[in-house]
């Protein structure tokens, strides 16, 4: 049985008097590729409800425990939240933002998750490895 997946992803990025507001669109953009933008003075806001596309650049970029780490260090029991580097993002790589954030600021991501759990959720994001090749959580 396939697992229905219900969240709601607000992402939020600082847009500097130094950059173009469609740059960092086109940064946030390559890492949520269905994100639906809206503009507030001084960010660039958009939503999502799922995460799949960021999931397969996870996998692409085998960072999964990196991933895993970073979204349980922002758990709650409604979701979990994490902070990009926007630099990084502009040539659609994920690197996680930590410590102060950067001169341009860091795009950060809220998910709330209604159903299943966070941590169910985080495991289809980013599933546990095994020498860095994810587990099938049958065969455990």
């Amino acid at each position: 049985m396939t697992a229905v997946y219900s969240v709601d992803v607000r992402i939020e990025a600082p847009v500097r008097d130094t950059e173009v507001t469609d740059r960092v669109r086109d940064a946030v953009e390559a890492l949520f590729t269905n994100a639906e933008f809206v503009s507030e003075p001084g960010k660039l806001v958009a939503e999502a409800h799922t995460l799949d596309d960021f999931s397969d650049k996870l996998h692409e970029q085998e960072i999964l425990d990196t991933a895993r780490r970073e979204f349980a260090n922002g758990a709650t029991d409604d979701g979990f939240s994490f902070a990009l580097k926007k630099q990084a993002a502009f040539q659609g790589v994920i690197n996680f933002a930590v410590g102060e954030p950067d001169e341009l600021g860091d795009i950060e991501v809220a998910v709330t998750v209604r159903s299943p759990t966070v941590e169910e959720y985080i495991d289809h994001l980013a599933p546990p490895t095994e020498d860095g090749t994810p587990v099938d959580p049958d065969r455990r």
